[in-house]
């Protein structure tokens, strides 16, 4: 598991308990040898990155940019995934709209923006039960629950 976290935003709380978060996902989808990153941005930052690459001109809470979408026939030493914005303004305003922690909502987008890179998606109600359902089986098997 190789990544790291660019704070372009100045998130000063502690977000450590983000690595347990991120092992037990790649574990539960046998990619622990993976590189991404992820990038805490503001939320006029990702209203620019959700116009220009979705045509969705309004800020969103996460958006990941998965390098595996293109199946490539040559194999890597590791999985190269891609990259998870997350807007730490949007995140704060979900966490106490939702009456949450910002731990559950950081950790809830950051397993949603990686479970992207690995994949998934919630474009049917399959998908999405399934995407949702694991990521609330990661979140409670590592103690975050709403």
């Amino acid at each position: 598991m190789d990544y790291q976290i660019n704070n372009l935003y100045g998130y000063t709380e502690d977000y450590s308990y983000l690595d347990g978060v991120i092992h037990r996902t790649l574990e539960k989808e046998n990619a622990l040898d993976s590189i991404f990153s992820i990038i805490f941005i503001d939320n006029e930052q990702i209203k620019e990155i959700n116009a220009t690459y979705r045509g969705i001109d309004r800020e969103t809470d996460v958006i990941s940019f998965a390098l595996e979408d293109t199946k490539d026939d040559f194999p890597l030493e590791k999985r190269v995934l891609g990259d998870i914005y997350i807007s730490i303004p949007k995140m704060q305003e979900q966490a106490k709209s939702y009456g949450h922690s910002e731990k559950r909502e950081l950790s809830f987008l950051t397993v949603h923006g990686l479970l992207h890179l690995l994949g998934y998606d919630h474009q049917t109600k399959e998908e999405e039960e399934r995407m949702f359902g694991l990521q609330k089986e990661i979140l409670n098997e590592e103690g975050i629950s709403r």
